[in-house]
């Protein structure tokens, strides 16, 4: 575990949505499948899908479609309606938190740090998976990806949020698994912890310049303190 600074004192939290809180790799493939199979086109493999995931459902099934074709069609947008029906049926069929995702929201709760669920998937998906999942009640704000006009890597949402929970940037704490979360932290002045086990397309987390790479929310908890 690197750690640059530890405690490190804040008084809120921002956390990523997929790979971080939620392992949606299962229904994110399983909708990109019957995509291609609505298009009459070859499945992927679950597996090579899910080192597409990191930068949105378009970057997600624009790869997919390649994966599956040999190349992207020149008009995306009746794919991606496909794509969301799809997804609509089976957002949250296999989507899980990961271990010490509950346990970690918990003890920031009862340490008095103010919640907040940042992410690029749009609304659609994010409120029924938080929801499905009874994580939504642990967050006092939740920012999806057609929430603002712009998103991760751009530091809009976390500046957004700073500015709902009346702090600093210097104040919050970004918590996520990809090179979008740590662009955006670092452009907004925040810290930002890593953990090892999300997607960020498939690249080794441990590359990436964060403050902390962090095996769990709950161990993530154990390295913060109220300022």
């Amino acid at each position: 575990m690197m750690l640059t600074r530890a405690p490190v004192s804040v008084k809120a939290v921002m956390i990523d949505l997929d790979g971080t809180l939620l392992d949606t790799a299962a229904d994110l493939a399983t909708a990109a499948n019957l995509t291609l199979e609505e298009l009459g086109h070859p499945k992927v493999d679950p597996e090579t899908i899910k080192t597409f995931i990191g930068k949105g459902v378009l970057n997600l099934m624009t790869k997919t479609h390649i994966a599956s074709t040999g190349s992207a069609p020149e008009d995306f947008a009746p794919v991606m309606e496909i794509f969301d029906r799809h997804y609509d049926s089976v957002v949250s069929r296999e989507s899980r938190p990961y271990p010490g995702v509950v346990e970690g929201l918990e003890a920031m709760k009862a340490a008095g740090f103010r919640l907040a669920c940042i992410t690029n998937k749009v609304a659609r998906f994010t409120i029924p998976l938080l929801k499905d999942t009874r994580l939504y009640d642990f967050f006092e704000i939740v920012l999806s990806g057609d929430s603002l006009p712009k998103k991760k890597p751009d530091p809009l949402p976390l500046f957004h949020a700073c500015e709902h929970f009346g702090i600093k940037p210097a104040e919050m704490l970004l918590i996520g698994d990809s090179i979008n979360d740590v662009q955006a932290a670092r452009a907004a002045g925040c810290a930002v912890f890593c953990v090892p086990y999300g997607y960020n397309e498939g690249m080794d987390v441990r590359a990436l310049e964060s403050d902390a790479l962090v095996e769990s929310l709950l161990d993530a908890s154990r390295l913060i303190e109220k300022s």
